[in-house]
């Protein structure tokens, strides 16, 4: 990079930092620490999550997946769209979890559950957690070396030390800096300033990427170079796409109502100034989040084409070569690396001419010559079984970083710094989100409920900044020893599976049934975890252990007919074959199998040992519970309603939330999932449409209407956040604190609740009292 470049990525990061330490002066209590005073307005809270959910990984993921699959499964995922709509319009989860007024998930599970349980499960989810987000800052520091192409050690007073220990080393420094500075009060002020500066450097990118490729002779022949059922355009013929399927989809519907709460309770889920205020940011998600997915899926469009077109095909040689020399440097031996590095440069550059040559596949495309080589190059060095787990790293390191490398190939001057600078505050926003989400949960719901005296506010805010350094060391230690075997999707989803796998029914029955109990919740979480324990152990095992193991025992063909056999009623789209290298049940198809083994122990647990149902209305604040004088009106079932009913809108509604509302629902549901996914269906039903109108088809979907969208976007939500932003500090400067307001539960009720519920429960009894007198 140029000394411009430097230049661009410096100052707008020192400028995030300076105001993420200025934010202490304004963190009084344990409130603002956990939930940002609970004085936050929606394009704050909107705006950060732009930040929050941009991220090396996350981009990382998507190139991943969709460099394997294309963009025709994309279309099938709009079922997803009626889902989500009602889900935003309604506060599905979020709302009710408002009205708990916790401060945490732990602070809600036992106040729905009982003490134990909370330190129990918010031990688990902060280690699932944590193994699940430690491999961000290493996919980070990897991307920055293999980006700005740095040597993997550097020489520091005669001691050589390793690159990737500074860049993970300085990436934690900085996130576990501003959540010392003020919690959730910092991060939630600096994603939404960092938000405000990548809205206009993801808008530099979508245009630079359209003027770079052309949709017509570039993308669209690439894209429509596949072989018959893996269609990277059609979605009627993806049947034998592997990993990434249509059980995905399937998976993706029953996540998305199952794990709604799953991972709330931490960072911006509780700082809104009221439940309809955090209703009404995640509304605006819909908005903010089309920016973010243009902006993936140009970058994913980049890199296949770049990757795959005659005429980029010497990039792609180049890319191909230092993609392997960098992971030479953390795989091969030192004697080894040269051959290593030579056995790749001498596979030939890749020239595919489309309508000629045979088209492409998942097994044969033009990157098998190298992962071949690559393969034959580690069994020669180490032997069949520890070749096989060996060449397994190599490639998930290989699809992992090709964006690193093939964008540092694709980038002028100056907007290589721009890229640079965007996935700094990415990383950043990222990185202190997820340390802070398992610190929290752990000090809350783990560490204060063992403490036999409260500490004080202040003790209780620096217990929180030492426990974000723990989760921080952990990270670091974690980047360096943990391997990963897998595409970055299915490995996060192995991790997080000892939360996920048990923790659906404990939270959805929680907040919406008085039907569950502590007994059925640890029934189902113990059962998630031991399944969970199972499939990392066989996955990660596999190549070099398990496998050698049946083979020794003469066990892999009886194994095999028999996981066929299971699978056979499923194919295409669930198929289960013996692999030396890979284990046969993706980790999709594990995680989908364990949920629907915990739902079942949930439920059968608690009818059994339930005896009486749980008093849901003092967990909501409602009828004689609802302490704080907030109304909440019901509104009655009309003709004149029953649209405003169906899509959320409620008597809190003003004038420009029921425009936004109605909006989201137009876009959303009339012509996302109406006009641009059934009426296609029942088109190609009646006439299936050629593969050239397929191209045709997702420009206008993917990136024209999703365009017009991120462009009024980018303006509306810069001005509500920069409005927003001055209400909050003109609030936080104003408001009062509540000293027992502290995440700390007793009896089933938070101590700032307690005395409040007791006056309410004596007035009720008094009325009763009175009545009956």
């Amino acid at each position: 990079m140029t000394l411009c470049d430097w230049l661009i990525l410096i100052i707008p990061t020192a400028i995030v930092m300076g105001v993420g330490i200025y934010s202490m002066k304004y963190v009084r209590s344990v409130a603002d620490f956990l939930s940002a005073g609970r004085v936050t307005g929606r394009y704050v809270i909107s705006v950060g999550d732009v930040a929050a959910a941009l991220s090396i990984i996350g981009l990382a993921a998507y190139v991943e997946v969709h460099y394997k699959t294309g963009f025709a499964l994309v279309f099938w995922n709009n079922i997803l769209l009626p889902l989500g709509v009602v889900i935003s319009l309604f506060g599905y989860c979020t709302y009710r979890f408002r009205e708990t007024k916790a401060m945490s998930l732990g602070q809600f599970l036992e106040m729905r559950y009982n003490r134990s349980f909370r330190i129990f499960a918010s031990c688990l989810r902060s280690v699932s957690e944590m193994l699940a987000n430690m491999i961000m800052p290493a996919i980070a520091a990897r991307f920055f070396i293999y980006f700005l192409d740095l040597p993997h050690s550097v020489n520091i007073f005669g001691v050589q030390i390793s690159t990737f220990v500074i860049i993970v080393t300085i990436c934690l420094t900085l996130a576990i800096t501003l959540i010392c500075c003020g919690g959730t009060l910092s991060l939630l002020i600096t994603d939404a300033l960092q938000g405000m500066f990548l809205f206009p450097l993801m808008v530099i990118f979508v245009i630079f990427i359209l003027w770079k490729f052309n949709w017509s002779t570039d993308i669209v022949p690439v894209m429509s170079d596949r072989v018959a059922d893996e269609s990277f355009l059609n979605p009627y013929d993806i049947s034998n796409l592997r990993d990434f399927n249509l059980l995905t989809v399937i998976l993706a519907v029953v996540t998305s109502i199952i794990h709604r709460a799953s991972w709330i309770g931490a960072g911006y889920s509780t700082a809104a100034k009221s439940p309809h205020e955090q209703k009404m940011a995640g509304l605006l998600g819909t908005w903010r989040g089309a920016l973010n997915m243009l902006f993936y899926v140009l970058i994913a469009i980049g890199i296949i084409v770049m990757m795959n077109h005659k005429s980029f095909a010497t990039d792609a040689r180049k890319i191909k070569i230092a993609l392997s020399e960098h992971i030479s440097q953390e795989l091969v031996q030192p004697d080894k690396r040269a051959d290593f590095v030579q056995r790749i440069a001498q596979v030939p550059e890749q020239v595919h001419h489309i309508g000629k040559d045979a088209p492409l596949s998942q097994d044969k495309n033009l990157d098998t010559p190298v992962l071949n080589a690559a393969h034959e190059a580690f069994k020669s060095y180490e032997g069949e079984a520890e070749g096989n787990a060996r060449f397994q790293e190599y490639r998930t390191l290989y699809h992992q970083l090709m964006m690193a490398s093939a964008m540092r190939e694709m980038l002028p001057p100056v907007i290589m710094g721009l890229f640079c600078l965007l996935l700094v505050l990415a990383m950043i926003s990222t990185d202190d989100t997820r340390i802070f989400s398992a610190s929290l949960t752990f000090t809350q719901d783990v560490i204060l409920p063992l403490m036999k005296k409260q500490p004080t506010p202040k003790q209780h805010m620096w217990l929180l900044r030492w426990a974000s350094i723990g989760v921080g060391v952990f990270f670091l230690c974690g980047s360096f020893f943990m391997s990963q075997l897998d595409y970055i999707n299915l490995f996060v989803t192995l991790m997080c599976m000892m939360w996920l796998g048990g923790c659906g029914p404990v939270m959805i029955f929680g907040l919406y049934s008085r039907f569950g109990n502590t007994a059925g919740a640890f029934a189902s979480l113990v059962s998630g975890m031991l399944l969970s324990f199972g499939s990392i152990f066989v996955q990660r095992n596999w190549a070099d252990v398990v496998y050698p193991w049946l083979a020794k025992h003469n066990w892999v063909e009886p194994l095999g007919r028999f996981l066929e056999a299971v699978s056979a009623p499923l194919n295409p789209y669930v198929v289960w074959k013996m692999d030396p290298v890979k284990f046969p049940i993706n980790s999709y198809e594990l995680y989908l199998l364990t949920m629907i083994i915990t739902l079942l122990i949930y439920v059968a647990v608690s009818a059994a040992t339930q005896r009486k149902p749980f008093n849901l209305d003092r967990m909501l604040h409602r009828g004689i519970y609802n302490t704080d004088g907030e109304k909440k009106e019901k509104m009655h079932w009309s003709w004149k309603t029953i649209f405003s009913k169906l899509i959320g809108i409620t008597p809190e509604y003003t004038r420009s939330d029921r425009v936004i509302a109605w909006s989201v629902f137009i876009y959303s549901f009339i012509y996302k999932f109406v006009l641009a996914f059934i009426l296609v269906i029942i088109w190609n039903v009646v006439t299936p449409w050629p593969l050239e109108w397929w191209g045709h088809y997702f420009f206008i979907t993917t990136l024209l209407i999703p365009g017009i969208v991120a462009f009024i976007s980018t303006f509306w939500f810069g001005i509500g956040g920069v409005i927003d932003m001055y209400r909050l500090f003109r609030d936080l400067e104003k408001r009062t604190v509540d000293p027992l307001d502290n995440g700390a539960v007793e009896g089933n009720v938070s101590l700032s609740d307690k005395a409040k519920f007791s006056e309410a429960e004596a007035r009720a009894e008094a009325e009763k009292t009175e009545q009956a007198e």
